[in-house]
């Protein structure tokens, strides 16, 4: 358990640093807190190191760089949504019928479609958010030593990542990075794929440690 105590802040950092980067446009906050936070940083080599960061303004930056290359990868060439890859017909499931949404209200794990801007609930970015929430309530459980609790919410993290998010987000991401135009997407394509497949390692050791210790 302590080494989960270790971890979980970096996964908690990590997924709401990504699921942030995939759901809506950059701001200047979201930059600001990128480039104070140098573990953080280092994680973007490309952009780290990108010229025009440096000559040019942030608004600037934003309004014909992040935001342009935004679009292109999340709302007119690429779809960033499960059920176009994993349906025969390629269609956006936006109802109810959608099977990450029976799961979200089994956790009261909410998802407001208008203020997120986006069409259905199985948007990259929402299930990443999700994802982040499940590492939040993992914290929770830890610090009250509530061990069934730690293992139940495990099993989520590792169920949802094998049959949701890894069932097609590396698809996605791997497109997305060819795709991009900036080395912002370009490195957040790369990390969130990188970081997810390890993650998925991760979870399974430690829920084989945790649940077989009950």
């Amino acid at each position: 358990m302590e080494e989960m105590k270790q971890e979980i802040d970096n996964r908690i950092a990590l997924y709401a640093l990504i699921s942030r980067l995939m759901l809506i446009e950059v701001d200047e906050a979201f930059l600001s807190n990128l480039e104070s936070d140098g573990a953080m940083l280092d994680l973007f080599p490309n952009y780290k190191e990108w010229t025009k960061r440096k000559e040019l303004g942030v608004k600037e930056l934003i309004e014909s760089h992040y935001n342009v290359d935004f679009a292109n990868l999340f709302l007119m060439h690429l779809v960033p949504y499960e059920s176009f890859y994993t349906r025969d017909d390629q269609m956006i499931e936006s109802g109810g019928d959608n099977p990450v949404l029976n799961l979200y209200n089994a956790l009261d794990f909410r998802v407001e479609l208008e203020k997120a801007r986006v069409v259905s609930p199985d948007h990259i970015g929402i299930e990443l958010e999700f994802m982040y929430m499940l590492c939040t309530a993992t914290k929770k459980a830890l610090e009250a030593d509530d061990t069934e609790g730690v293992c139940e919410l495990l099993k989520v993290q590792q169920g949802f990542l094998r049959e949701h998010l890894l069932e097609w987000a590396p698809m996605f991401l791997i497109n997305a990075q060819r795709e991009s135009r900036t080395p912002l997407y370009h490195d957040g394509a790369e990390l969130t794929l990188e970081f997810l497949l390890s993650d998925y390692e991760y979870i399974n050791g430690m829920t084989a440690q945790v649940c077989g210790a009950l």
